[in-house]
C-alpha cells in the first residue's frame, strides 16, 4: 500500500505513424525495391503535425511552465515516427526535444518499428527495444527506464523479458477479464518478476476523452476540465492511481480543434490539482513512490484494442495469421544477410499498422483506425503486404540462398549483372572510341592527300612543262621526262614487289658471273 499516503495521476501519450506501402503489383516482384508511398507519407504527418503535434505539445510546455513542477506527462515515440519527422517535421522532433529538457516529460520506450516481435520472436523484440533505446537517447537526449509495448501488448512472460532489459516499469490495458473484481486504479507488479511495476490503463475514463469527447449523442457531452475533475475526486477514495492513456493524435486530429479538445487540455491539469487530491507523476516515479498491491497474473496477451482487450486486431484471421508467419520466417535469414538498406525495410515491414488493415472483424474503436487507412477492403491491404513481402523475400533469397534452385538462381543472377556490367563499359568504350575517331578525321584527311593521285602520263606532263618553263630543250625535256616517268615506275614498282623475290634474283645473278669466270678460268689452262 502507499504508506506515504500520495494518489498519482498519470497522462501518458503514444505518438506513431508507420511508412505506409505505395501500390504493389505482382509484376513487380524482382524489379522494383522501393516500396513505400513517399506522397502519402509526408502529407499525412505535415497534416497530423500542424493538427495535433504542433499545437498540442505547445500547450503541454505552456502547462509545464505555469504549474511549476506540477504538471507531469509520458510520452512513447516510436522509432519509424522520429525517422518520419526527421524527413518530413523536423520542427516537430525539436519541440518534443523542448519538451525533455523541462525534466517534466519522462520518455518510455518500445519497440522501434511499434512492431508484434512480443509475439513472435524474442531474439527480435529485444534488438528492436534496444534499438529504440539508442534512437531516444540521440534524438531526445534522455535515458529510458519504463516501458510501454506496441498497443499496450502484455502477458506475464512479455514482463519477465522487460524486467530482464532491466526496466522498472510497464504499462497495459487494465482489461476486464484480467482483473475480476480488481480495481485499475492501483499499482501491480509481474508475476514472475516482482521487480516489474505494472501500471494498468484506466479504459473508461481514457475513453471518454479519446472516443466520446466529440460525441454529441453522449450522456455526458459536452465534457469539460471540471466535470472531468469531478469523477477523478469521486474515485479518490478508493484508488491510488488513476492512469489516462490516450493516442496523442486524440487532439486535433481525432477530435478537431472545433470540438474543445485543446481548451479542454488546457484547462485539465489545473482543474485536477485544485479539485482533487492527486498528483501528475510519471511512471517511473510511480514505479519509485507507490507499492504495488499484488501481482498481476496474465497468461494470454492483452493489449488495448477492442472490446476484447486482446490481440485479435493484428492476428484475429487466416490472412493476418498467414502474413505475419511469413514476415518472420525471413528473422534469421535478414540477420546473415547483414545488410544496412534490407534491416530497414525489414523493420519498417514490421509495423502493427500493416495487419491491423487486414482485420476483418468489427471494432468499437475502428473509424479511428479506418481514418489512416490506405485501403478499401483487407484483402487489398493483404494482397498488396504480400506481394512487397514477396520482393523482399527474392532479395533475401539472393543475398542468402539456402536450396539448390536459389543457388542456381542466385549464381545466374550474379552472372547475368556481370555480364551487364561488361556490356555497359563495352559501351562506354564504343563511345569513346567513336569521340576520338571524330576528332582526328582532319588528320586522317590531310595524310590522305599526300598519296599520288595522278597517273604517270600526267606527272611526265607536268615535269615536262615545268623543264620547258625553265627553258631546257626537248631531248633534255624529254629524257628528264621519262627518266622521271621511269623513276616514278621504279618507286612504285619497289612498293609493290617483296622483298625475297628481290634477293633470290640477285643471288642469281652472283651464280650465273661465278659460272661465266670459271669457263674462262678453264679455257685459259687449255691454252
Amino acid at each position: 500500500m502507499n504508506a506515504a499516503g500520495k494518489k498519482a495521476i498519470c497522462f501518458y501519450f503514444q505518438v506513431h505513424q508507420p511508412f505506409r506501402l505505395k501500390r504493389y503489383r505482382f509484376f513487380d516482384l524482382g524489379h522494383d525495391h522501393y516500396y513505400y508511398d513517399d506522397f502519402s507519407n509526408e502529407s499525412i504527418m505535415r497534416k497530423v503535425a500542424g493538427k495535433c503535434y504542433l499545437p498540442a505539445n505547445k500547450i503541454i510546455m505552456d502547462l509545464i511552465q505555469k504549474h511549476k513542477g506540477k504538471f507531469k506527462v509520458a510520452f512513447s515515440i516510436s522509432g519509424i515516427v522520429i525517422n518520419q519527422f526527421r524527413l518530413y517535421a523536423p520542427d516537430v522532433l525539436e519541440s518534443f526535444r523542448q519538451l525533455a529538457e523541462t525534466g517534466m516529460v519522462e520518455f518510455l520506450a518500445e519497440t522501434n518499428a511499434h512492431s508484434l516481435a512480443s509475439l513472435k520472436s524474442k531474439n527480435q523484440f529485444e534488438q528492436q527495444v534496444n534499438i529504440h533505446r539508442e534512437m531516444v537517447k540521440t534524438y531526445l537526449g534522455v535515458e529510458t527506464t519504463s516501458f510501454r509495448n506496441t498497443e499496450l501488448i502484455y502477458s506475464d512472460q512479455i514482463g519477465a523479458w522487460i524486467a530482464d532489459m532491466g526496466f522498472k516499469s510497464m504499462l497495459t490495458e487494465g482489461a476486464k477479464h484480467v482483473l475480476g473484481w480488481k480495481s485499475p486504479n492501483y499499482l501491480y507488479c509481474n508475476a514472475i518478476n516482482p521487480r516489474l511495476k505494472v501500471l494498468l490503463r484506466n479504459f473508461v475514463l481514457s475513453d471518454d476523452i479519446a472516443f466520446r469527447f466529440s460525441n454529441k449523442s453522449w450522456s455526458a457531452w459536452p465534457l469539460t476540465a471540471d466535470k472531468y475533475a469531478s469523477w477523478l475526486n469521486k474515485l479518490a477514495p478508493k484508488s491510488e492511481l488513476v492512469n489516462i492513456f490516450l493516442d496523442y493524435e486524440t487532439f486535433g486530429e481525432h477530435n478537431w480543434k472545433e470540438t474543445g479538445i485543446f481548451d479542454f487540455l488546457r484547462h485539465l491539469p489545473g482543474a485536477v490539482l485544485k479539485k482533487t487530491p492527486f498528483k501528475f507523476m510519471t511512471p517511473s516515479e510511480i514505479a519509485d513512490t507507490l507499492q504495488p498491491v499484488s501481482a498481476i497474473s496474465v497468461t494470454s496477451p492483452i493489449s488495448w484494442a477492442d472490446e476484447e482487450r486482446d490481440i485479435t486486431a493484428w492476428l484475429g484471421n487466416e490472412l493476418q495469421v498467414a502474413a505475419i508467419d511469413k514476415l518472420y520466417e525471413l528473422s534469421e535469414k535478414v540477420k546473415e544477410c547483414n545488410d544496412e538498406q534490407m534491416n530497414k525495410d525489414y523493420e519498417y515491414l514490421q509495423s502493427s499498422d500493416h495487419f491491423y488493415y487486414m482485420a476483418t472483424k468489427f471494432f468499437s474503436d475502428g473509424a479511428v483506425h479506418a481514418y489512416f487507412n490506405p485501403y478499401e477492403t483487407p484483402y487489398d491491404a493483404f494482397m498488396n503486404y504480400m506481394n512487397v513481402l514477396g520482393d523482399f523475400e527474392i532479395r533475401v533469397n539472393r543475398c542468402l540462398p539456402l536450396t539448390s534452385e536459389q543457388f542456381q538462381i542466385s549464381k545466374l543472377d550474379s552472372l547475368l549483372k556481370e555480364k551487364e556490367k561488361i556490356i555497359e563499359e563495352q559501351a562506354a568504350e564504343i563511345q569513346k572510341l567513336k569521340g576520338e575517331k571524330t576528332k582526328a578525321k582532319p588528320k586522317r584527311r590531310i595524310a590522305v592527300t599526300t598519296e599520288p593521285k595522278t597517273s604517270l602520263k600526267e606527272l611526265a606532263q607536268e615535269l615536262l612543262a615545268e623543264s620547258t618553263r625553265r627553258g631546257s630543250g626537248k631531248k633534255t625535256s624529254a629524257a628528264t621526262a621519262n627518266k622521271s616517268t621511269k623513276s616514278v615506275k621504279k618507286s612504285t614498282s619497289r612498293k609493290t614487289t617483296a622483298k625475297k623475290p628481290a634477293v633470290k634474283k640477285t643471288a642469281a645473278k652472283k651464280t650465273a658471273t661465278k659460272k661465266t669466270s670459271s669457263k674462262r678460268a678453264v679455257k685459259k689452262v687449255k691454252k
